[in-house]
């Protein structure tokens, strides 16, 4: 395959099974839209393979593939006799078949220039496209895989390289006590929609990695993700010992070792996939660190092929590479000790003709410390020549934070910038939402949702019509509580009246607040058990009642976050809560896609400035829901006063208790004398006008400026272009 080349959906190149409309040819097109994953943010689509068998759909996480799978085409066919679907499944096909065909027509055609004929590689350890493919952990592969299927929308010639973890990460339930067990489950391949890549001959690619400890082999599958393809590298393969064939069976599990081969697997094998598929980038993009050994593969290459220095060809390949940190929080920067890089690294150093100490060099803020290990944000900073960070006030911390890698700088000229977050439209926007815009913003506003004025015409909304389909999201998202909490009573083995409780638990008319994300001490998912009394007292207010649901996941090893949710998940103990706070186990995708779209508020409350962006409260925008939020990360640049709520006026206090205090007592007084007032202010009519005022405002100011088509806009043109040499004029001297 040819860099330029996209996959397309799979068929059956033996019959025509666009004009067929026998059973198997019904089955065949379902097949084929099930191995693009395309599929996943088409809620028509969705729904399609829903009405297949909703409970086995529900039971398989959604996943059409396996769905299929346990079908014959005379079982699909007399289901879609009886709930009328061939129409839909020829739709379906048709419309997967035009989109990955219209590739001329697109924003990436228009403004990509030599992308088209040089793509962007866009590494990274995780991607986030659906809950049927847990090859992701949380906030990192989310954006990941938003970033890709926005690519796809806008048609931007771009290759994905990621690694395969066939147990994914893990399954979290509580026990009794509240206390996270984690369970960690094989994934079928087979019911993936993912295959083995082939290179140029119609082979499948396997590549090696030379380390002074053996050889290191990896395989690569393909996954369609629209146009995007997703390569993913997978180590369980004949002639790697054992422990190398579970290298990347789980994501972020195992010691620092297996951390440090499964970024050279990323890095270096990813740059060796891409040279035998034939494909030759423009742009290098390492999504975080953990991709930051790829550009010395790729300089070995250019000394190899060209005949260049080691000096030259770094500044070569740096020149192409754009690097995004995400994170300001020092445990998330990987590290590694001499040894471990030198017995990964040793041979390839020794091509690329450098000694240990140099090495290291690029992996140390100071060069020559010795002291100091190996950073792979150190590297990637280092081996790029466009950095950014993820909101404007993570630029600004992350500037500070590595400026002594440019002691000659004044701080304000550390050359890292910022290209602020943003999350795929339709992936996150609930159908009756759509359905509503569909009637107000036109009909090509989907096409059009990094553009402000498309978002503009939601103030002709009806407020009532607005608010009403707000209710029926809520609804569903307590019906999807009531499910799940319910289920986890009776795993538990508690007593039927604690599962007949959870059945009914949270009223449709409180206000609905939501706190989901990952269980890190720094995010102070607890920050109210600092005013618990106080706290107890406002949501047990008979006539302004409150209720919570929290959700999320605390890293096997963070012994402090695991704690963290014991603590939270334990309320529901608290006769003064019980039945007001709920803890949703597993979060994942479909959870979050859940709470986004049906709380009132959601709630995130992280200790400024450690948030470097954050997105699950700019998915809660797009379907109505308002933010609270201390100032940090995306909402200290989006929040206008008339667009949600602000925890502080943006200020941190150098000591931590102090600060923690603070923000606790102010998370108090927003809750009581804004949010509630507001929300239970009504009309005649029973309608809060100003709270849906509020969400309008939210809607119309924020859902261009934080969308993910803004994001790779911006990518694009600030940093792919550049990097791939295509700009016809830029006057900026780095």
């Amino acid at each position: 395959m040819s860099q330029t080349e996209i996959p397309r959906s799979t068929s059956k190149p033996a019959r025509d099974i666009w004009t067929e409309v026998t059973p198997q040819a019904m089955y065949d097109k379902l097949v084929a839209v099930s191995r693009n994953l395309w599929w996943s943010w088409h809620p028509e689509v969705v729904s399609l393979f829903r009405d297949l068998d909703p409970v086995r759909w529900r039971q398989l996480d959604h996943n059409p593939v396996a769905l299929l799978a346990e079908m014959t085409p005379d079982q699909v066919a007399q289901r879609a006799s009886e709930m009328v679907l061939f129409t839909r499944i020829n739709q379906a096909h048709r419309r997967l078949r035009d989109y990955m065909m219209n590739t001329h027509s697109t924003w990436g055609a228009r403004e990509g220039g030599v992308l088209g004929s040089m793509p962007v590689a866009y590494f990274s350890a995780e991607f986030g496209i659906h809950e049927s493919v847990p090859i992701y952990s949380g906030g990192l592969g989310v954006l990941s895989g938003d970033h890709i299927k926005s690519a796809s929308g806008l048609g931007v010639p771009l290759v994905a390289i990621g690694l395969f973890y066939d147990q994914g990460y893990f399954k979290q339930h509580l026990d009794r006590d509240g206390f996270q067990n984690e369970e960690y489950l094989d994934t079928k391949v087979e019911n993936l929609a993912m295959e083995p890549a082939h290179d140029k001959n119609g082979k499948p690619i396997t590549i090696s990695i030379e380390t002074l400890d053996g050889e290191l082999k990896a395989k690569v599958w393909l996954m369609r993700v629209g146009r995007v393809p997703l390569y993913l590298l997978d180590c369980d393969v004949e002639g790697n010992r054992p422990e190398d064939r579970e290298l990347t069976s789980r994501l972020y599990g195992g010691d620092v070792r297996t951390r440090i081969r499964q970024e050279l697997v990323l890095g270096v094998g990813g740059v060796k996939a891409l040279r035998a598929l034939d494909i030759h980038p423009g742009v290098y993009h390492l999504n975080e660190g953990h991709s930051g050994f790829a550009p010395l593969e790729v300089i070995r290459e250019r000394m190899s092929e060209d005949g260049m220095s080691f000096d030259d060809a770094l500044r070569d390949v740096a020149q192409h590479t754009v690097f995004t940190t995400h994170t300001p929080v020092p445990a998330g920067h990987d590290r590694f000790e001499g040894k471990l890089i030198e017995e990964h690294l040793g041979p390839l150093r020794q091509k690329l003709g450098i000694s240990y100490d140099q090495l290291m060099g690029l992996g140390r803020v100071e060069p020559q410390n010795e002291q100091e290990t190996f950073c792979m944000t150190v590297i990637g900073l280092k081996l790029s020549r466009r950095a950014n960070a993820v909101s404007s006030l993570h630029g600004y911390v992350s500037r500070r934070m590595w400026s002594n890698l440019w002691p000659w700088r004044v701080e304000e000229e550390v050359p890292i910038g910022h290209i602020t977050n943003g999350v795929h439209v339709p992936s996150w926007l609930a159908h009756p939402m759509q359905l509503l815009y569909d009637r107000y913003l036109g009909p090509d506003w989907l096409g059009n949702v990094g553009d402000s004025e498309t978002w503009q015409k939601v103030y002709e909304i009806d407020p009532g019509e607005l608010w009403e389909t707000h209710n029926a999201l809520k609804s569903r998202l307590l019906e999807f509580v009531r499910r799940r909490v319910s289920r986890q009573c009776r795993r538990r083995n508690e007593d039927e009246a604690a599962v007949e409780a959870a059945r009914t638990v949270l009223d449709p008319s409180a206000l609905t607040i939501g706190f989901a994300r990952r269980f890190a001490t720094y995010k102070r998912a607890d920050l109210f058990l600092k005013n618990l009394d106080q706290f107890a007292e406002m949501i047990d207010d008979v006539n302004h009642p409150v209720q919570f649901v929290f959700a999320g996941k605390a890293h096997p090893a963070d012994e402090p976050g695991k704690k963290l949710i014991q603590s939270i998940a334990n309320l529901r103990k608290d006769p003064r809560l019980a039945g007001k706070i709920v803890f949703v186990e597993d979060y994942d995708i479909n959870v979050g896609r859940h709470l986004t779209q049906g709380v009132d508020v959601w709630l995130n409350n992280p200790r400024r400035p450690l948030e470097a962006s954050g997105t699950s409260g700019q998915k809660v925008v797009l379907n109505g829901g308002l933010n609270c939020s201390v100032l940090d990360g995306w909402w200290a640049e989006a929040y206008n006063g008339k667009n949600g709520f602000a925890i502080g006026i943006g200020k941190q206090h150098v000591d931590t208790a102090v600060g923690d205090q603070r923000d606790a007592d102010d998370l108090m007084r927003v809750l009581r004398d804004e949010v509630i007032p507001l929300f239970y202010d009504r009309d005649v009519d029973g309608l809060p006008k100003q709270w849906i005022g509020r969400m309008t405002n939210s809607i119309a100011s924020l859902a261009a400026r934080f969308s993910a088509h803004r994001m790779v806009m911006d990518y694009v043109k600030e940093a792919y272009l550049v990097a791939a040499g295509g700009l016809s004029s830029d006057m900026h001297m780095p």
